[in-house]
């Protein structure tokens, strides 16, 4: 059982193993996708059962556009109909926040994200970043293009970029990441979160994103209350 005292301010995850969950069972790629928005859901709504704060998860990599255009129209639909289904779901004390350049959306999706973004949800109690279009290097190039523009109307001063300059023109601008969890065996970042995870916790699990239970989270909490987290220190 986790312990509440313990848990993690902000998680991320790394939603992996849709299309191969899909080809196991013999299906296209992009049941494994909705498959894993349904589990996004659940596990959106066991965080705020458990209070924590900030979720991220990386829905759709800048990477992710070399994928054959089927796969990624499905990915772009489903995100659609959650969006549209957000307005049921507003009472839920979840608040929805996108990351990522959405420059490449159609307008449609993009009127569907600010309206998302600005629901009023109440007594919100967990904030979901979807990580869409997103990824670690594109974000710092994002925030050092922010910070040089300034730098060329006299308003900074090399002396003055520090670690907070370039954080806070990062997309998020919200607490550092303590947990990246990732499903379906592998074991590496996928350019996610590059700066926000200097610090954090991860936890590798060999279980496909569809597959993906709330049980599974709480192992993943047990393992990061297990860490002793020095930051550096002793």
């Amino acid at each position: 059982m986790t312990d509440k005292t313990f848990l993690p301010e902000h998680v991320g995850i790394i939603m992996d193993g849709n299309g191969r969950w899909a080809k196991k069972r013999g299906l296209p790629r992009n049941a494994g996708h909705k498959k894993g928005a349904e589990v996004f859901g659940e596990i959106s709504r066991h965080c705020r059962d458990l209070g924590i704060p900030w979720l991220t998860v990386y829905a759709f990599s800048t990477e992710n556009w070399k994928r054959p255009k089927e796969e990624v129209d499905g990915v772009m639909n489903l995100m659609r109909s959650y969006l549209k289904d957000m307005e049921k779901a507003k009472n839920e004390h979840i608040a929805v926040r996108f990351i990522g350049d959405k420059a490449p959306f159609d307008k449609e999706l993009k009127e569907l994200m600010e309206k998302a973004e600005k629901a009023d949800v109440k007594d919100v109690v967990t904030t979901v970043q979807i990580a869409l279009n997103y990824g670690g290097r594109d974000e710092i190039v994002h925030a050092v293009k922010s910070i040089v523009k300034e730098a060329a109307l006299g308003n900074l001063t090399p002396e003055e970029i520090t670690e907070d300059t370039i954080s806070s023109r990062l997309y998020s601008g919200i607490p550092n990441v303590d947990l990246i969890i990732r499903p379906s065996g592998e074991e590496r970042l996928s350019n996610f979160l590059l700066w926000e995870s200097a610090y954090a916790e991860f936890v590798f699990m060999d279980v496909l994103w569809p597959d993906f239970t709330p049980t599974d989270f709480d192992a993943a909490i047990e393992e990061y209350e297990k860490r002793n987290r020095r930051f550096g220190g002793v």
